[in-house]
């Protein structure tokens, strides 16, 4: 097995060549290890020893999507200290054992390992985040086999529909939190409004779950053109990953486009930008979801990352503490850079918040087993360093919005940092710059 697994978390050591930063294949490859024995009924995942809680944690720590989980070492080892003494519920203390999986960035991947963590490994819940490539298919595997499971960091939508979810049912084991694509919706033509445009918008949809929700006529940017007074240029679906831009460049060129927007990997997006200039084209804004969401990616762009935008889900100016420790925002960010040396990130607060919920949850529980976890989570309604999640409030059964806000990467001394340009859909975010044109 490829896969690094963990009794809990540990802390990680730091690169002796860089002092400053994580050095996170070495602190994945201390992660690795662990084997739980044992067999038991797939409903029946307590029947390890009544005073340990076991979280399964599934992500990419490899492949395309690895930029997602860039603060799971940081985040495990946080977590690990904070629940060292265990966990006090139902006059008994439990010790907190987490068991970490790599996805490969690759669904198939997702599913199996969510099998041997509930299987095998006979854990309690399971935990997980990264694009619907990652939460799919590890909520379908624990709906199936009854397994209480927590999911975020996918746009609603696409996790609640892209399973077949039923609007007046829900799902029985599995809950999500995180924004919709009406709010991506919202922001992005929100932020484009800023500047004076011809309102023609190149489309950038690949084919998976994001890209079919994003493009879809019915829930995602095409329904609102006409509202909106945008025209979307969409030559389809692209398989990713994908090298060559050129024909959607040249069709981009030809309708004048002078907005482009996506939901791309890293990886697509950079070749796409490196062509489009060596192409000649320059867009006013380019909004591209997911591809620059990071400060690795953004770096790996060069100059001509300066001035994209990009969607917000959380940031050190969101105005939310820790359930679990009662840091702010500003303060997990901070101490994030600390230990690691590098910038915050989006996905760092909803990793936090992905072991508050679970946390909170199994507190509630009471160690009486899988269903009463399953109802512990259903009836959560905990303020977290991400916003309030409440799984009673919709839009759908097992579902709870997050909010969302905008930001650009604007040049803040000798590098670029993301600053929070549009926050029409959540003004308790302030707004730190007013939007610029791409050079």
């Amino acid at each position: 097995m490829n896969d690094k697994t963990t009794a809990a978390p540990t802390q990680v050591r730091q690169d002796q060549h860089a002092p400053a930063e994580f050095d996170r294949r070495a602190a994945l490859k201390t992660l690795a290890g662990l084997t739980v024995a044992g067999a038991g009924a797939v409903h029946a995942p307590w029947v390890h020893a009544n005073t340990t809680f076991k979280i399964g944690y599934v992500a990419p720590q490899t492949g395309p999507l690895a930029v997602f989980a860039e603060p799971d070492p940081f985040t495990l080892a946080e977590i690990k200290k904070l629940t060292a003494n265990g966990i006090k519920t139902g006059g008994k203390t439990y010790a907190v054992e987490v068991i970490y999986k790599d996805s490969q960035s690759n669904s198939s991947r997702a599913a199996e390992v969510t099998n041997e963590l509930i299987l095998k490994n006979k854990v309690d819940l399971v935990i997980a985040g990264c694009t619907p490539e990652t939460t799919n298919p590890v909520a379908d595997t624990c709906e199936l086999n009854g397994m209480p499971c927590v999911t975020n960091d996918t746009p609603w939508q696409p996790h609640f529909f892209g399973r077949g979810g039923d609007p007046k049912k829900g799902f029985e084991w599995t809950n999500h939190f995180f924004w919709g694509l009406e709010d991506i919706i919202g922001v992005f033509t929100s932020l484009w409004s800023q500047l004076p445009t011809n309102g023609v918008v190149g489309a950038l949809w690949p084919n998976d779950p994001d890209g079919n929700a994003w493009g879809d006529p019915k829930i995602g940017f095409p329904s609102v053109a006409a509202a909106k007074k945008l025209k979307f240029i969409d030559k389809g679906r692209y398989q990713s990953p994908s090298d060559d831009f050129t024909a959607y460049i040249t069709e981009f060129k030809k309708a004048g486009c002078e907005i482009v927007t996506g939901v791309m990997p890293p990886p697509d997006f950079g070749n796409f930008w490196a062509q489009a200039a060596r192409q000649g084209f320059k867009p006013k804004i380019c909004t591209a979801a997911k591809a620059t969401e990071f400060p690795a990616a953004i770096a790996a762009f060069g100059p001509r990352a300066e001035g994209l935008t990009v969607e917000v889900w959380w940031s050190p100016a969101h105005p939310f503490k820790s359930s679990l420790t009662g840091q702010s925002s500003a303060e997990l960010a901070a101490a994030y850079t600390k230990a690691s040396g590098k910038p915050w990130s989006m996905p760092l607060g909803f990793k936090h918040s992905l072991f508050e919920v679970a946390l909170a949850a199994l507190k509630v529980s009471e160690g009486k087993g899988a269903k009463a976890i399953r109802d512990a989570l259903r009836a959560t309604h905990l303020n977290t360093i991400v916003g309030p999640v409440n799984f009673k409030t919709g839009p759908v059964p097992s579902i709870s919005k997050t909010p969302l806000v905008a930001g650009q990467w604007q040049k803040r001394g000798s590098g670029l940092e993301l600053v929070i340009v549009e926050n029409s859909l959540a003004p308790n975010v302030p707004i730190a710059s007013p939007l610029k044109p791409l050079a």
